[in-house]
């Protein structure tokens, strides 16, 4: 695995454990929904990175996804990634984090996006090593 690879993977576990820290937390659906997003991203440009595709500048997961889908199909709920790139937002403004299109996630979304990250970044983890030891 390349060095970049791994940067990319490790940021996005960086954004998993913060997800572990605050799911619980009623107040924080709208971060805990950003961090998945960040996941999500994160891992697909792992996988950018590792099968050279070129150097890609965009948040858009659903871009992302099929840039790397050639190479690998680890996704299957299309609507989670429609629904994580409505959280992503250019600008940080406090009052727009993390926020779908009717406002703050609920307590089940922002669990969702944090089960659907961790899936999609282990996923992607172990593709990238099976790789590697072939």
């Amino acid at each position: 695995m390349k060095p970049i690879t791994k940067a990319w993977l490790d940021s996005a576990l960086d954004d998993i454990n913060a997800i572990a820290l605050l799911v619980e937390e009623p107040h924080l659906t709208n971060v805990v929904s950003f961090h998945a997003q960040q996941a999500v991203e994160k891992s697909l440009k792992a996988l950018i990175e590792e099968f050279e595709i070129g150097i890609i500048k965009t948040h858009n997961l659903n871009r992302l996804y099929e840039l790397v889908k050639p190479q690998y199909d680890p996704i299957q709920d299309l609507d989670m990634l429609d629904q994580l790139d409505a959280i992503y937002i250019e600008s940080r403004y406090p009052n727009e984090m993390g926020l779908l299109p009717h406002g703050k996630p609920s307590l089940t979304e922002a669990e969702q996006f944090y089960n659907f990250a961790k899936i999609t970044y282990h996923q992607i983890k172990i593709k990238l090593e099976t790789d590697e030891e072939a």
